[in-house]
């Protein structure tokens, strides 16, 4: 390094925290770039937007930035940071977009004066967002499953095929902890717990990059919370509860993942846009984790500083404050970040050092993806693949597995599994015969092929009425939609109800369709005023049970209704299922599930709501926040968080666990689970805690571990966790987090409703109980006392995050 290069970087660090540490190669290449060539390498370019707006006021934003007609060589001539979206914005063969990208590459390479590839990245949350890719059950059907060993088979065969097309970084996961069902964006999340939030997106994340592809988590941070559930809307969370419930995922997925990008989010909080934080995105994410990755903007959200936020004068001070923040790629184009910043910057107003300071993190990232290396040329010259199978029998094995162990039974009359001689089945319902009631609005087909309606979906999607006629064998099929998903319109009701009088049993199918802002009834943009299944699909359940030919009920949606009704009423179906848009297999997986083929293991990943009035909720609920004498509504939701029914029964004893634990340290708890019904079935082993006496309000049940556990009819196994304390951590007054010591009472149950108290009297009645047993040393049989010892233990990275569980037989 020379010596005015060192100066001159010594002074910018100086003046930035964070600066990156990066090899000699990036810093001398740095060394040698204008203005223009390092604006290049933080912007991407979107090459082309087909169909529908598929980002959030893409119309309105494009018509400033719009390339004029200008060729591709024009608007690269300075270079490129990135590609946005090469495959995943319009209908293309995979195969010849490869060979264009390939040739792309090389004339950047050959033809621009520095020679950098662009890095290309890809929509992957269901999959990779392509035509003819497989389409994987959505992110809350992950969390469903508590399976974090399945999802990280998926991302890894996600991210190969990433990586056999070119693509560099996918647009996943999504580590957003559900607040409020009313937020149309809950399909994309995982669940409403953080452990389960962050230990499946973690999963997610080893996947994808052990294919060499960088994940990105998204969205950092509290984007779930944004009040009434409605999107981008303002977060009012204070920083205990972001510290303790929105922060948790990702600290995982960075220092146990170890993510290498970051999404910043488009809400503020407290009136702090976070794509202009300095707090979030340097002094926690970069300074305390030790996050050395790239952090990317959410499309057009520094833009939006300026034309929604109004913290912006224009882009170009947009692009300041952004980069200052800590933003250091505009995505998914430089309307902020090239000629508005180059202007600022040309008059003085602006330093280039943030400039300085983002590139050399995007340099380094290119680097390590060994975009920076001559043997990414070389490889060039072989030329791009020549065909490619995204979507093999290998994929639709694991999109099938994966939809199987996400299905919730939440209820069951005894009428499934539907076997033997069926006779005559009614399959009715909105999403009884449509392929895409089956994904997420990430999905291709509903995310770009809505706008292509005249093209082929390109994979094959069976629906969940062929799936059960091939499953089921009954003599007699009759499929019969009886209504749409919205709308009021009940002139199909005669035909259902007469194709269900005629029936031995009905199938009923209800729910969403996935979509984008205004297209469709869930999805980003598509947030609800309501919990009631969307049109008349309730008044359709109704008018089928009545009748009085016993109905199965599978509702498909991308958010959890109030459904009470259909699960505790006197006039009810017979069994419901839930399926949290299971994917391209999802039809087969739930014909298997009905037919018995499947024993369901799917436990809900969110709280089933009674009724629409109880949102924001979770469970993670203080004394305070539950049913009590003081109020006169009660949040109770219709189904638990972690419930799900199976085809046996699954008994619990021996509970045990150490007595003391310093705070810091890790203690062990066991249990004996054992298969009490007479065929096999997989349990989901939940276990929870609950800190007795703290210095600040704790939930009366938190989920400290979970363990899927496959049993054999009678047979028993023993689940040993250990469970560091961190789990049980918590911001304290001075907003430090840490462990305090004291009693922990923890069980293991089938869903997080069992063991809490219920009303203030039962729970000072209990604390006052628990207390006197811990003096004792003594544990009940259905719980445990640990008892954490020492000085008040300050978390830190260092420190365990994750429960680990070990299975003996």
């Amino acid at each position: 390094m020379t010596e005015s290069v060192e100066s001159a970087e010594s002074a910018e660090r100086a003046l930035l925290p964070a600066w990156p540490r990066v090899s000699d190669r990036v810093r001398e290449l740095h060394a040698r770039m204008s203005l223009e060539e390092k604006l290049a390498q933080i912007v991407g370019y979107w090459l082309d937007r087909g169909g529908d707006v598929v980002a959030p006021m893409a119309n309105e934003m494009s018509r400033e930035t719009e390339a004029g007609g200008r060729r591709l060589s024009e608007i690269t001539a300075h270079g490129l940071g990135h590609y946005t979206r090469v495959y995943g914005t319009r209908p293309v063969d995979p195969a010849e977009r490869a060979a264009w990208l390939w040739a792309e590459q090389k004339r950047l390479i050959s033809q621009t004066r520095l020679g950098i590839p662009a890095l290309v990245h890809e929509e992957c949350l269901t999959g990779l967002a392509t035509w003819q890719a497989a389409t994987f059950p959505t992110p809350l059907a992950w969390g469903a499953s508590f399976d974090p060993e399945a999802v990280e088979e998926m991302a890894r065969m996600i991210g190969a095929d990433m990586r056999t097309l070119g693509v560099h970084q996918g647009l996943a996961p999504v580590l957003d902890v559900v607040r409020d069902a009313r937020w149309g964006r809950c399909e994309e999340a995982i669940g409403e717990d953080p452990y389960l939030v962050g230990t499946v997106a973690t999963a997610y994340v080893r996947g994808l990059q052990s294919a060499g592809v960088h994940a990105t988590l998204k969205h950092f941070v509290g984007y779930s919370g944004s009040r009434a559930g409605r999107n981008h809307a303002p977060v009012s969370a204070g920083p205990r509860e972001i510290a303790d419930i929105y922060l948790p995922p990702f600290e995982m997925a960075v220092l146990d993942g170890g993510a290498r990008s970051v999404m910043a989010s488009y809400n503020d909080i407290d009136g702090v846009p976070q794509h202009a934080s300095v707090e979030y995105l340097t002094s926690l994410l970069r300074e305390s984790w030790g996050f050395d990755g790239v952090v990317v903007a959410d499309y057009f959200g520094v833009a939006f500083l300026a034309v929604m936020h109004a913290i912006a004068a224009d882009r170009g001070r947009a692009a300041a404050i952004a980069l200052e923040a800590g933003v250091d790629i505009e995505l998914p184009t430089g309307d902020a970040y090239l000629d508005p910043l180059a202007a600022l910057i040309r008059s003085g107003e602006v330093s280039e050092s943030v400039v300085d300071r983002a590139v050399l993190r995007a340099l380094a990232q290119k680097e390590s993806l060994g975009l920076l290396d001559e043997s990414f040329g070389a490889a060039l010259k072989d030329g791009a693949p020549a065909s490619v199978d995204l979507d093999s029998p290998a994929h639709r094995s694991l999109a099938r597995r994966l939809a199987e162990e996400s299905v919730v039974l939440l209820s069951n009359d005894g009428l499934l599994p539907l076997t033997g001689d069926l006779g005559r089945v009614a399959v009715i319902g909105p999403n009884a015969d449509r392929s895409e009631a089956l994904m997420g609005c990430y999905s291709f087909v509903n995310h770009v092929m809505a706008s292509y309606p005249d093209e082929p979906l390109g994979i094959e999607l069976p629906t969940i009425a062929e799936a059960l006629r091939e499953e089921l064998g009954a003599s007699t099929y009759e499929v019969v939609a009886g209504c749409d998903v919205e709308g009021d319109d009940r002139s199909g009701f005669a035909a259902a109800v007469a194709a269900a009088e005629a029936a031995d049993v009905a199938v009923v199918v209800v729910g969403d369709q996935a979509g984008l802002f205004g297209r469709g009834t869930v999805g980003e943009g598509n947030d609800s005023e309501s919990l009631e299944l969307p049109g008349v699909q309730r008044e359709l359940v109704s008018a089928v049970v009545a009748t009085g030919t016993p109905v199965v009920l599978v509702v498909v949606t991308g958010r959890p209704y109030a459904i009470g009704w259909a699960l505790d009423d006197e006039a009810r179906p017979a069994a419901v299922l839930q399926a949290f848009f299971p994917g391209e297999e999802g039809g087969p997986a739930l014909a298997r599930v009905i037919s018995g083929a499947v024993n369901p293991s799917g436990r809900l990943p969110v709280s089933l709501p009674r009724v629409s009035g109880t949102q924001p909720y979770s469970y993670l609920q203080p004394l305070l926040g539950g049913p009590s004498e003081v109020t006169s509504t009660d949040p109770t939701p219709a189904r638990p968080f972690g419930f799900g029914l199976s085809y046996t029964t699954f008994g619990y004893s021996g509970l045990s666990a150490d007595r003391s634990v310093e705070a810091g340290g890790t203690f062990g708890v066991e249990v004996t689970v054992t298969n009490l019904g007479d065929v096999a079935g997989v349990d989901v082993v939940q276990l929870y805690g609950r800190d007795l006496l703290a210095s600040v309000v704790r939930p009366v049940s938190q989920l400290l571990g979970y363990q899927r556990v496959e049993l054999r009819p009678g047979e028993s196994a023993t689940v040993r966790f250990e469970v560091p304390t961190t789990r049980l951590a918590f911001t304290d007054r001075s907003l430090t987090r840490i462990v305090e010591p004291g009693d922990v009472e923890v069980w293991v149950a089938a869903s997080a409703g069992e063991k809490v108290a219920t009303a203030v009297a039962e729970g000072i009645a209990e604390l006052s109980d628990v207390a006197t047993a811990s003096a004792a040393g003594e544990s009940g049989g259905d719980k445990a006392l640990v008892t954490i010892t020492g000085e008040v233990h300050r978390v830190g990275p260092t420190d365990t995050r994750i429960t680990t569980a070990t299975v003996s037989r």
